[in-house]
């Protein structure tokens, strides 16, 4: 007998999933098991790139979780209403449940888990981080003995793919945004991207599975990238880095009470692995011990990509019922119930790079040395760049910093009488 589907959505991640699971050809025997019994869309009418069944297509998406035939339901709408409700429904239903949906995850994980365990089902979500990118997994099963230091990643292609047109270009934002939008790498509200809220909620799910606790939301630090500009790439290079925008889920001392959890645009070294990460591909980087460190890299979205990993949760699912191991695998669920306590921004020990336009008055780099030294800042290099008009440009970078005390003396600088304006300020990883 075969594991019957019900799939929500089907935009580019349902057609990918459909499109790979008509083609058998090569692929795991496993997959013969699986029968798309349902599909939900908005419009069962429209014309598709796949082939289906007319009676399949079903704009009553309630009826699909509610169907005592569907044994998985397959979550490929995207948003977070009524994605989330449907998903509960079918847990309550007693379904295994399969999304690409990170929004989902990283804000109602808690509730969606919870659940899930008391109704002995599986919620999987490989699709819901980098595409095609197989680091859930990887992260709940392969790396699950080691004792993580960091998860460091580009895991938004849209910035990442602005971001390197910039770098090879010189173009500002603005300027290649709206060519990202005319090509489709952007949507037409850029926003979950540009200020990183989409990398937010893909380093909270990673940050949860790799240090074992839940990460809530909130506490989850969030800057996005419309601050760069095409003279910050230009200084960053002259100085050996790069500009990407990274999400980072780091426990430096050990103790948990000191995780950082953080997205924001990050100067990296031009020798560092993730430097080399352009265009719209992903990567995540982890730390641990014994491992040292590993890289996984690739497409992080897409019709193919995504789709991969939908199915591959799948055919672990049908693994599991055609073996009634349902309750056997405590790889596959989610476990963790304590919140993991996140360090305050202000908290973080880290590298900085500011840019500063002065006026032309002598002895303006010695009188900010003076007030950096004043909050403990230690510069690595301080150099006068040129003129912005009759403004000079004084580019700093420092020693690693506790933040607090730099957003300090970055204060008492802003009411020196020879400080113009800190166009801006960046970590340096």
């Amino acid at each position: 007998m075969g594991v019957k589907l019900g799939i929500l959505g089907l935009g580019t991640v349902g057609t990918g999933t459909v499109q790979l699971l008509q083609d058998l050809q090569g692929r795991h025997p496993l997959l013969q098991e699986v029968e798309i019994c349902r599909i939900g869309v908005r419009s069962p009418n429209k014309s598709r790139p796949v082939n289906l069944p007319q009676e399949i297509l079903s704009g009553d998406l309630s009826a699909i979780v509610n169907d005592p035939q569907i044994d998985i339901i397959v979550e490929l709408m995207g948003g977070l209403e009524p994605a989330r409700t449907l998903i509960m429904t079918a847990i309550e239903n007693g379904k295994h449940v399969v999304t690409a949906n990170k929004a989902v995850i990283s804000r109602f994980g808690e509730e969606i888990f919870t659940a899930a365990n008391a109704s002995g089902v599986y919620v999987m979500f490989e699709a819901a981080v980098a595409g095609g990118i197989p680091v859930i997994k990887t992260l709940k099963q392969s790396l699950s003995v080691n004792k993580l230091h960091s998860i460091i990643g580009i895991v938004n292609g849209t910035t990442n793919y602005i971001l390197t047109r910039m770098q090879t270009e010189g173009s500002e934002l603005e300027e290649v945004l709206a060519d990202a939008q005319r090509l489709g790498y952007a949507e037409a509200d850029p926003t979950a991207d540009i200020d990183g809220l989409d990398a937010g909620d893909k380093i909270a799910i990673l940050a949860s599975l790799g240090f074992g606790e839940r990460i809530n939301l909130q506490d989850v630090y969030c800057e996005g990238i419309r601050q760069i500009t095409k003279t910050d790439i230009a200084y960053a290079g002259k100085l050996g880095f790069v500009i990407k925008l990274l999400a980072i889920a780091k426990n430096q001392t050990g103790d948990k009470s000191q995780l950082s959890v953080r997205v924001h645009p990050t100067l990296v070294s031009q020798t560092h692995p993730l430097a080399s990460i352009n265009g719209v591909y992903n990567a995540i980087l982890v730390e641990g011990e014994p491992i040292g460190q590993v890289m996984f890299f690739g497409p992080g979205a897409g019709a193919g990509p995504t789709g991969s990993a939908v199915c591959s949760d799948i055919l672990n699912l049908v693994a599991t019922i055609k073996t009634n191991t349902a309750q056997a695998n405590p790889l596959l669920s989610c476990r963790h119930k304590e919140y993991c306590h996140i360090a305050p921004i202000s908290q973080l020990v880290t590298r900085f790079y500011a840019r500063f336009l002065t006026k032309d008055h002598p002895g303006v780099i010695g009188k900010l040395g003076t007030c950096f030294g004043k909050y403990q800042v230690s510069l690595e290099s301080v150099v006068q760049t040129g003129f912005q008009g009759e403004m000079a440009e004084i580019v700093v970078v420092t020693h690693d910093v506790k933040e607090g005390d730099f957003r300090q003396s970055l204060e008492e600088i802003h009411t020196m009488e020879a400080i113009d304006s800190i166009p801006s300020i960046l970590r340096v990883l």
